[in-house]
């Protein structure tokens, strides 16, 4: 009974261990899929296709799209973040900002909140941003 229940959190921390890969490096291939197509396919390949993206009350679905109007507003930008904490609902959260340059030449720092939830396959099928910088992202919601 011991090697049982071992081997079943063995084998749920090693998934969470690589989902928690996953979600650093989604950060990672945000920023350099601005400029590097190769990092933009890695980028989309962690999403389901039917993806839910939850951000400033709207719901979308597909992550495509986000990411590129984010990049036609912005020349650069750049992530941190805390470590990935598993939630007691399966889905992950961590704290983040972005500090960035916009299409105008103006900068500018961003804070919020991720939470993502991954399929069976480890790929993230729901994403919610919650903003913390007080009208955050207000051009996108066009």
């Amino acid at each position: 009974m011991s090697n049982t229940a071992t081997a079943g959190n063995t084998t749920n921390s090693l998934n969470t261990d690589a989902n928690i890969t996953m979600l650093n490096n989604y950060f990672r291939l945000f920023d350099a899929s601005r400029t590097d197509d190769r990092a933009m396919k890695d980028l989309l390949s962690l999403f389901t296709q039917d993806a839910e993206i939850v951000s400033n009350g709207s719901s979308r679905t597909g992550f495509e799209v986000v990411v590129k109007t984010i990049y036609e507003y912005n020349k650069d930008i750049k992530h941190m973040w805390d470590a990935w904490v598993l939630q007691p609902d399966g889905s992950y959260r961590t704290n983040w900002v972005v500090c960035g340059q916009a299409i105008d030449g103006t900068v500018f720092t961003k804070a919020g909140i991720d939470i993502m939830r991954l399929n069976e396959e480890g790929k993230i099928m729901y994403m919610k941003n919650v903003q913390t910088t007080e009208d955050a992202y207000k051009e996108y919601n066009s």
